[in-house]
């Protein structure tokens, strides 16, 4: 048996086209970049990409990146395959402002010649036409009589002016006496209350566990009344000394900030009250039939008593 041979168009097998005549939002790509061997896939469709977008729009790597799912490497890589093979250019610019923007070319067809084209001059400028001149209008001449003349003006002479006196030369005036400078105003004395005052001692003398504890007048004025509260809760002076001046950081540069804080936050709590003793309390007469003085807070029956009244209510 013979075999069969169908005759079918070779085309069948591969690519079939169905093209629809674009009349609007296309874009006009060389066969050399899309069939171009050395570009891969994700070059091409970037290039095709950038010549499809409008003069001035952004094409940044990170624009792109936000817009396709292909990461910024893969993007940087293909732009620098376009760069490599002649479909992209990208340089800087500097503004007659100063600012350098960047500005990216895409070409359509590498193989071109890229000199810029010229710049078409501007137009000459058209002289303006000579404005017409107008018509001649003669002018309105006076009538003069010839017969009789003008009389002639008399002529002006300046008054004589009455000489100068001479003025008299002036007295001898006596220079006046410097004034003596003024003493300098004495300093105002502080203001700080008594009871502060110890307070103030204190923070004065922490230059001598450390010099760079050194705080000027203003700086312990104002600490004084936090270090006041700390003595007020029964915190003896050297103790309060070694806690503000323990453990300072190796780079100290503002000892008055670091001891408001350490005022403020390790600020120990105040004693606890003591319960009254009891010998200490006044003396109450009791109210029962025994009339006994005891001492107690307040009036009332003694122990006896109220242990009486407590049996006979039971």
């Amino acid at each position: 048996m013979a075999s069969q041979h169908i005759s079918v168009p070779s085309h069948a097998y591969g690519l079939v086209h169905a093209n629809v005549r674009l009349r609007t939002r296309f874009t006009i790509v060389s066969n050399g970049l899309a069939q171009h061997r050395s570009l891969s896939l994700l070059a091409i469709g970037l290039a095709v990409y950038l010549q499809s977008l409008p003069e001035g729009a952004s094409v940044g790597i990170k624009a792109i990146a936000s817009l396709f799912p292909e990461s910024e490497l893969r993007i940087a890589a293909a732009m620098r395959d376009l760069e490599k093979y002649g479909y992209l250019a990208r340089t800087r610019e500097r503004l007659p402002d100063g600012r350098i923007l960047p500005r990216t070319t895409s070409y359509n067809c590498p193989e071109a010649d890229r000199k810029p084209l010229r710049a078409t001059p501007p137009p000459a400028p058209v002289a303006p036409e000579p404005e017409p001149e107008p018509d001649f209008v003669p002018e309105f001449v006076p009538e003069l009589d010839w017969e009789t003349e003008p009389e002639p003006e008399p002529e002006w002479e300046p008054a004589a002016e009455p000489a100068a006196e001479a003025a008299p030369e002036p007295e001898h005036v006596p220079e006046p006496e410097p004034e003596p400078e003024a003493a300098p105003e004495p300093e105002p004395e502080r203001l700080l209350p008594p009871r502060f005052h110890q307070a103030a001692e204190l923070l004065a003398r922490l230059r001598t566990y450390d010099p760079r504890l050194l705080l000027s007048t203003r700086d312990i004025d104002r600490l004084a009344p936090g270090l006041a509260v700390w003595l007020d809760r029964g915190a003896h002076p050297d103790a309060a000394l070694r806690t503000l001046t323990a453990c300072l950081p190796g780079d100290l540069r503002h000892p008055a900030a670091l001891l408001a804080h350490r005022l403020t936050s390790l600020l120990p709590p105040p004693l606890p009250t003591a319960p009254p003793r009891p010998d200490l309390l006044p003396l109450q007469d009791c109210e029962g039939p025994c009339t006994r003085v005891f001492r107690a807070l307040e009036p009332g029956l003694c122990r006896d008593c109220r242990e009486s009244a407590e049996e006979a209510a039971a």
